[in-house]
């Protein structure tokens, strides 16, 4: 009888501190990823684009360097304008390349802004995937392992935000 009572309260003791702490899961969607066809052409192709960018923005810096060169051995014998003159081309054609540059691989430039066409929307059909298991298994949060531990779904009745400011005194 007390080994009844004892296994009983250990399984009640197991349910409740399942609903207290939730259910999670954990995936890696590097993993995921890697895994898909589709991703990988899409990493083929950018892959593809990128090189080819900076295939141009070489052979761009490369007759800036030649220009450069020139210059250099040409110094002597210019005229004080046609020194000014080839000085100030050559600051133009540095800004090019620098723009190309800029333009090709910067902060929203054409490289992010062809990942954002090709691969984000495979990261999305992995999201809404990961996001149809969690509400289907009733998954209260799911972490993900590819780059570090992040929440990358979690049940917002979890969230005690709310809860923290009004013990802070925030309104």
């Amino acid at each position: 009888m007390k080994k009844v009572l004892f296994i009983a309260c250990l399984m009640v003791l197991a349910l409740a501190s399942q609903a207290q702490y939730g259910r999670y899961a954990i995936v890696d969607t590097k993993y995921i990823l890697d895994k898909l066809p589709e991703y990988k052409d899409a990493q083929k192709k950018l892959d593809q684009f990128s090189e080819m960018w900076q295939k141009e923005v070489d052979s761009k810096q490369a007759a800036l360097d030649k220009m450069y060169k020139d210059f250099e051995a040409e110094q002597v014998m210019l005229s004080p304008e046609l020194k000014k003159k080839r000085e100030d081309e050559l600051f133009v054609r540095e800004k090019e390349v620098r723009d190309l540059q800029r333009k090709r691989f910067g902060f929203e430039g054409d490289l992010f802004k062809k990942r954002q066409e090709l691969v984000k929307p495979i990261q999305d059909k992995v999201y809404n995937a990961i996001q149809k298991l969690a509400v289907n298994r009733q998954l209260d949060f799911i972490l993900d392992k590819s780059e570090g531990i992040t929440v990358i779904f979690a049940d917002p009745k979890l969230d005690r935000s709310e809860d923290i400011l009004k013990e802070l005194g925030v309104k």
